[in-house]
């Protein structure tokens, strides 16, 4: 038979088929996406990931119903890194964005993720933190969100606009748990609870790192109680959500922003740090899109922030733009789980540090790439707070154990920790031979990816600063000639591993040609003790004079505090005062975390009254007039 008369044949038929499929499966309409989004809290203080001792029914009663993560993660271990990988769907390592509000430049084609629901014809909404570490954040939020205000929510969408809409919930931020006053806490947190609603000082179990007393039992449980008031507040925007009629149309997801905001959690890259509860729940008429089922689904799969932009751009129908590597783990555009991911953790507020994370949801691998800085470092919100000079007055008197008094001393350049099994991570395995296999495999992916991502924060801050100034950090990163990122990373990958032959190295480094390479010798020189760099002294003190500030500061800073220069003093008095606040902040740091800190007493008494100081370096001064006892540590000393 003719192949044109077929076709005519049948071609009623087919028609009729595909109008009876159509008529059989009415299209659905795009979901509704509500966000709830809550501060500082690890997944080890919520009900439903394992606390009975924690007061969160309603946190639980969308774990019971819908789906939760036993291995989400924040990309960053304080709020505005963490928020800028959430909006941008970029990592943080890749756009120069770690360092905790920074405001260096993204390029124009990163746009917050809401811009593209926008285009898939979604009302969103931001009610009402934003804290993104870009330039230009005006203009980016206005691109971003319909409206982003504390009077944001669906409510002022067209009639069946379907809505993004994201609540953020101070309730269990820092401030809430350790920063303000107790008192403070006692009006804003504590007198918000009923009797019955309270956890009191001994009904939970204190983490091991932290001492076990009653004036330490008094302020953690700020913490408990502060998670509790924000269970109470998602109810009730819950009940509006219910009341509106929209509970049925709406996928709801529920999160923290990064880690516990306690010492050793908020800031450090570690679990305690990173880590966070992460709960997905699904009306019955969007179910389907849960690849996992529902109804207390419990899920392991590998999931990081920088996940999330792909996600709910693929269950809004978009298409997903190409700088975008997360994992869309939802929505038809799903990819597999993955075995691995890569976490970072840089500068909070006046407090440097950087790490590099490993993990598989099991072990956690973190390099520390400064670990002459402690794990209790100074940063100013945190020293403000009572619980922090409860830790300090206690080390002082010599009342901590050993796991306790570690988070004073100088951390070694590698942890890996058994998440699984160590849940509270008291035991550093990366010593253990029994672990070398995995120690090795954890070296070289972290070493993979640092170079396939062209990890643009082995940059000090004073040179993305300085490349900001024409460029973002971002493009920079991929010229291989201006940024030979292996090269660089070969000798980064030296700093914080203590002997005489790595240190030989690095003095041999300070004459490398690349100023890089220079400035993370004298880094790694840093964290080595007087014993292995005694022979490099004529190396290091040549260094002073190195003509890029950051090697000259750092190198400075090594012959003060290992061989008491008193040309290096001189140097460092210049520096604290110095014009580029990078290099200020930088000396600073370093005096910090050196024996005889009198001798500045007065240069950062000047230096903090100096006008022109940012927060940062204000906070800095603080915390070092601080620790030698020249102004209290309270909320009104603040900077």
């Amino acid at each position: 038979m003719n192949k044109k008369l077929i076709g005519i044949l049948f071609l009623p038929a087919l028609l009729l088929s595909e109008t009876q499929a159509s008529e059989k499966q009415p299209e659905i309409p795009q979901p509704n996406i509500l966000w709830i989004t809550i501060e500082d809290t690890s997944p080890q203080f919520i009900g439903c990931y394992g606390n009975k001792d924690a007061r969160t029914p309603v946190i639980d009663q969308l774990a019971n119903e819908g789906v939760q993560f036993t291995n989400a993660f924040s990309t960053g271990t304080v709020c505005s890194p963490s928020r800028t990988a959430i909006i941008t769907g970029v990592k943080t390592y890749r756009a120069g964005t770690g360092n905790h509000r920074s405001k260096y430049p993204v390029p124009e084609f990163i746009k917050g993720f809401p811009y593209y629901l926008q285009q898939e014809g979604y009302y969103t909404t931001n009610n009402q933190k934003t804290d993104y570490n870009v330039a230009g954040e005006k203009e980016f939020i206005q691109e971003a969100w319909n409206e982003s205000s504390g009077k944001a929510g669906w409510w002022n969408r067209k009639p069946g606009q379907p809505f993004f809409a994201v609540f953020n919930y101070n309730e269990s931020h820092q401030s809430r748990t350790m920063t303000e006053t107790y008192e403070w806490y006692l009006e804003n947190v504590l007198n918000e609870l009923s009797a019955e609603e309270r956890i009191g000082d001994n009904d939970f179990e204190m983490p091991p790192f932290y001492r076990d007393s009653p004036e330490m039992r008094k302020q953690f449980a700020r913490v408990y109680n502060s998670i509790a008031l924000t269970d109470i507040r998602i109810g009730e925007l819950l009940d509006r959500l219910e009341k509106d009629n929209l509970r049925d149309s709406t996928i709801i997801f529920f999160y923290a922003d990064h880690g516990e905001g306690m010492p050793r959690g908020k800031t450090n890259g570690i679990n305690y740090g990173y880590r966070v509860p992460f709960i997905v729940w699904f009306p019955d008429m969007y179910k389907h899109l849960s690849p996992w089922g529902t109804g207390g689904s419990v899920i392991s799969e590998l999931v990081d922030f920088t996940d999330l932009a792909p996600t709910l751009i693929s269950l809004a129908g978009g298409e997903l733009p190409s700088h975008l590597e997360g994992r869309p783990f939802m929505g038809n555009k799903r990819k597999e789980p993955v075995s691995h991911l890569f976490l970072s953790s840089d500068r909070s507020d006046n407090g440097i540090d950087m790490v590099r994370t490993v993990t598989d949801g099991r072990y956690m691998y973190s390099r520390n790439f400064m670990p002459f800085i402690n794990e209790a470092r100074y940063i100013r919100y945190m020293e403000i707070g009572e619980i922090k000079q409860q830790m300090r007055n206690d080390l002082e008197e010599k009342k901590l154990n050993t796991l306790q008094q570690s988070l004073f001393e100088e951390r070694p350049a590698e942890f890996l920790f058994d998440i699984e099994n160590d849940v509270w991570e008291t035991r550093n395995l990366a010593a253990d031979p029994d672990y070398s296999a995995l120690l090795k495999k954890m070296r070289a992916l972290l070493k993979e990816e640092v170079v396939r991502s062209r990890d643009v924060m082995f940059l000090p801050e004073y040179e993305l600063g300085e490349i900001s100034k024409s460029t973002s950090p971002f493009l920079f990163r991929l010229n291989e000639k201006e940024y030979p990122v292996e090269e660089i990373f070969e000798t980064a990958s030296l700093a914080g591993f203590r002997n005489i032959e790595i240190a030989a190295e690095q003095a041999r480094l300070l004459d490398s040609p690349d100023k890089i390479k220079r400035y993370w010798a004298a880094l790694g020189l840093r964290s080595q003790p007087l014993e292995y760099i005694k022979t490099d002294s004529a190396a290091i003190m040549k260094a002073m004079n190195d003509d890029y500030l950051p090697v000259a500061v750092t190198a400075a800073a090594i012959a003060y505090d290992k061989f008491n220069d008193k040309e290096a003093e001189k140097m460092l008095k210049g520096f604290c005062k110095s014009d580029n606040l990078h290099i200020s902040l930088m000396a600073i740091n370093y005096l910090l975390y050196t024996e005889n800190r009198q001798a500045f007493a007065e240069t950062v008494r000047k230096v903090h009254q100096m006008k022109d100081r940012d927060y940062n370096v204000r906070a800095a001064c603080m915390d070092f007039l601080g620790s030698i006892g020249l102004v209290p540590n309270t909320p009104e000393y603040r900077e």
